[in-house]
């Protein structure tokens, strides 16, 4: 990461506004990049690009190399002669301008992007270009979701036997039976990737970099774990032998199961650790800087036995540690990322921080209790280190600040030098400005914050299924006042 102080804004593609249920990699990705332009920010952080799952959480996706194919714009689909526009209208994506409605758009998305692709030239010189220097992830993605879509959508573990366990008869035989079907979502993976270089290109020149964000594990339902189960604990049918999450704590007595299949660690160091390291290539071609999640996974992870119904029976195993990343500089040099590193830490993951270089986390909503001296108090920041009002998992500040307890909200008034708050934007900008004035290098402030909104515009809840990941900005809320703000604390602070 670049020494100087700079700032961004934390928005999912997703939560963007438009006409097609979702964010798209269209005009309303533009119109962001130019306000945050206006704005003097230098960093667009978005949450896991890859094509979501059960849960529609980007955290758990069917593969980590693949796009989303819910961001396609069908507006450049109809520039490019794919789609005519009185077509895209037919189709229901969901009438809510500020919810995002998962099943409509997987009722019709495919149907649209089917229609596209039955009017798309195969033989076109680019996407044959594409497929070839994409293969590595390409073939088994494509052929996995065409078997995903022929099985009815049932999960991996749920397959028989001889295809499960890639025999390859039997995958030879499907290859040619969905032929058609594999084609599809190789053209899908084409226009995404098409269009999202043109969108980071577009950014990059306004000056405005791209934080990815990739979940430390993939998902059990995944091509990454069928297409390679030997990078992975598995027994000899290809299921997990243990599987991922956090130990039980104060928040959950139960701890947290993710269910994710855990890394062979030792499988990976033999290979050079060559998978991860194409994994963090592919990154670094769709991204200018990417946060690690779960970073203390890498130092220590948590491993829970296969069918437990909860978290609270795992054990602690040793991760890669340091060679893991020594290996990825050998191979791509110094790579931008964050380190999220939030949580429990324990010493040696401390270490193992320091030791990459890498900035962590810090958030502010984690600062305000009086009983202890917090390292997410401002004050005791160093300038390597990146500061959130929160993330992605927090409530927004103006949610969390009301349902503070007394004590804490008392700190956190007597921190800011504040009696009373104005409005719900003054309570945001408050803590925006606490964050912009740190000494850390980086500061990324989520969207919902700018525009002062409560607890309905949060994005996620951890540990909850159903009511995530479906909050979207109101069309126009990002106004040219607005940014005027955004600009004058950026440049307050020193930040453009």
């Amino acid at each position: 990461m670049k020494k100087e102080r700079k700032s961004g804004v934390l928005m999912p593609v997703a939560s963007l506004p438009g006409r097609y249920g979702i964010g798209t990699m269209g005009k309303c990705s533009y119109d962001f990049v130019d306000r945050l332009c206006q704005g003097g920010q230098s960093y667009w952080q978005i949450l896991p690009l890859g094509p979501t799952s059960y849960g529609d959480s980007p955290y758990q996706s069917f593969s980590t190399f693949a796009g989303n194919p819910y961001f396609i714009d069908p507006d450049k689909l109809t520039e490019e002669g794919l789609l005519k526009a009185g077509e895209v209208a037919a189709y229901d994506f969901g009438s809510d301008p500020v919810r995002t409605d998962y099943k409509k758009l997987y009722d019709n998305r495919f149907k649209m992007l089917k229609k596209a692709f039955r009017r798309f030239d195969t033989k076109d010189k680019a996407y044959r270009d594409f497929v070839s220097s994409n293969r590595y992830w390409l073939e088994d993605y494509a052929l996995y979701m065409a078997l995903k879509d022929a099985f009815s959508g049932r999960s991996l573990v749920e397959w028989k036997e001889p295809v499960r366990m890639r025999d390859k008869k039997v995958l030879d035989a499907y290859r040619e039976k969905y032929a058609k079907d594999i084609e599809f979502y190789k053209f899908v993976q084409y226009e995404f990737t098409v269009m999202w270089k043109d969108l980071k290109k577009y950014a990059n020149e306004r000056g405005v970099s791209i934080i990815g964000d990739i979940p430390i594990y993939v998902a059990l339902d995944s091509a990454d774990t069928w297409s390679c189960p030997e990078m992975f604990k598995l027994d000899e049918k290809g299921y997990p032998l243990a599987v991922a999450g956090c130990p039980p704590d104060a928040f959950s007595a139960t701890g947290q199961l993710w269910g994710n299949p855990l890394y062979d660690w030792d499988r990976h160091e033999k290979t050079g650790y060559e998978w991860w390291i194409r994994r963090i290539k592919r990154c670094m071609e769709l991204y200018d800087m990417v946060r690690v999640d779960h970073f203390r996974g890498f130092d220590e992870y948590y491993a829970i036995p296969y069918g437990d119904p909860t978290a609270e029976f795992g054990k602690w195993e040793k991760g890669p540690g340091i060679g893991l990343f020594k290996a990825v500089k050998d191979k791509l040099g110094d790579v931008d990322m964050i380190a999220e590193d939030l949580g429990f830490l324990t010493p040696s993951v401390i270490r193992l921080v320091k030791k990459t270089g890498y900035p962590g986390m810090k958030v502010l909503q984690f600062a305000f209790d009086p009983r202890e001296e917090s390292d997410y108090l401002p004050h005791n920041y160093a300038a390597n280190s990146v500061v959130y009002t929160g993330t992605h998992d927090n409530d927004t500040t103006v949610g969390w600040f009301k349902t503070l307890k007394p004590a804490d909200r008392r700190m956190a008034m007597k921190y800011l030098n504040r009696k009373e708050f104005a409005s719900d934007r003054d309570i945001a900008h408050s803590f925006v400005k606490l964050a912009m004035s740190s000494v850390s290098n980086l500061c990324i402030i989520p969207m919902q914050d700018w525009l002062g909104l409560g607890a309905a515009a949060r994005i996620n809840t951890p540990s909850t299924l159903g009511g995530n990941w479906v909050w979207r900005m109101k069309e126009g809320a990002f106004s040219a006042s607005l940014a005027k703000k955004m600009y004058d604390i950026t440049k307050l602070y020193g930040r453009l």
